[in-house]
């Protein structure tokens, strides 16, 4: 089954030396048996693994997929007897039997159709201990043509040994300038069809908001241009850190209700707060527009800013942040966001 955006390197933005990497590799004929590709979801894990897979069986033997040989087609077309993508179906952990049953028991037979055999494991931070202990068996005395790619979001969960036999990769977050020119030029590719299967038409100033928000991860950046749940949830914070101090105790009370009840992602919540309160003190500090992130917002901003101290904002930030820890250590939703609400009304 095909996994992700499936391109060459050249169409991949960003991660330039992991993608220097792959090709410095096979270029000079020196290919891993085991890859370790480590980032948060959205940014590019698959699409690298992927492209890598597809340079690797192209049949022209270059640093990039030609996309059109018998080969890359087959890559394309998800149907590759070489590439295989290793499934799981329990949701929360990839046991021992899948790794058993889809590397361990075919690794040792030849590939079908190239020199390379390729294996990619998504979500590769779920293989419990035995799975983990069946595949370094493998990893120990791999056949030459095996090429296996570990996809992660945290590899701190692979065993030390894992690590050890692996080439460690890292992606790192794109510019926000980058994501923002994506979102605003490019938006009518291939991508959008990944993610909407419609076009897109996003807004300068909106982009700068997607492009904070997302912190240099191109996929959660087009995936908040895209979602309807996300353009509510920031109309209804909108309200909050606009309004906080004229309202009074019992509408704040009703605004965490409603934020708990339509089941808002409250550390999405708590990031835009932080982005709002941010762009209050960089401009009391500063008085350039083109340093804030919700630029059409800048009267308000301006406003607000000349109401409150800098003492007073550090605390709302600072207050922002608690409200994280406090969640993290799973106390009252409630609770926290009302003695939030209570500092950003009436900072000290």
């Amino acid at each position: 089954m095909l996994e992700g955006k499936v391109t060459g390197f050249q169409d991949i933005l960003g991660n330039d030396m992991v993608k220097e990497h792959f090709k410095k590799a096979i270029e000079n004929h020196k290919i891993s048996h085991a890859y370790i590709l480590t980032g948060e979801a959205g940014m590019g894990r698959k699409s690298i693994a992927n492209a890598f897979a597809m340079t690797l069986l192209c049949e022209k033997g270059g640093n990039e997929p030609c996309m059109v040989c018998h080969s890359c087609k087959q890559v394309l077309g998800g149907n590759h007897p070489d590439l295989i993508y290793v499934t799981h179906s329990k949701p929360g952990s990839i046991g021992v039997d899948d790794i058993r049953e889809q590397i361990n028991d075919t690794i040792m037979i030849r590939p079908y159709s190239s020199y390379y055999k390729i294996y990619i494991v998504d979500e590769a931070e779920k293989m419990t201990v035995q799975a983990q202990n069946a595949l370094l068996k493998t990893m120990e005395e791999p056949p030459s043509y095996a090429v296996i790619i570990l996809i992660t979001t945290n590899q701190e969960e692979f065993l030390p040994t894992i690590l050890s036999r692996c080439v460690q990769l890292k992606l790192k977050p794109l510019k926000d300038f980058t994501v923002k020119s994506y979102l605003t030029e490019h938006l009518d590719d291939f991508t959008v069809k990944k993610y909407l299967m419609d076009t897109l038409h996003v807004e300068e100033s909106d982009a700068d908001i997607y492009a904070a928000f997302a912190r240099g991860n191109l996929g959660k950046a087009i995936h908040l241009a895209s979602s309807d749940e996300f353009k509510e949830l920031f109309q209804k914070v909108m309200n909050i850190v606009k309004n906080v101090r004229s309202m009074d105790i019992a509408v704040l009370l009703d605004c965490i209700r409603e934020i708990k009840e339509m089941n808002f992602d409250i550390e999405e919540v708590l990031d835009l707060m932080q982005l709002w309160y941010r762009d209050v003190l960089m401009f009391k500090v500063t008085k350039d527009m083109n340093l804030l992130i919700f630029k059409d917002e800048y009267k308000m901003i301006n406003e607000l800013g000349e109401k409150a101290d800098y003492a007073g904002l550090e605390q709302i930030l600072s207050a922002i942040d608690t409200a994280r820890a406090r969640l993290e250590a799973n106390v009252n939703l409630e609770l926290v966001m009302e003695l939030l609400f209570l500092t950003m009304k009436n900072p000290s």
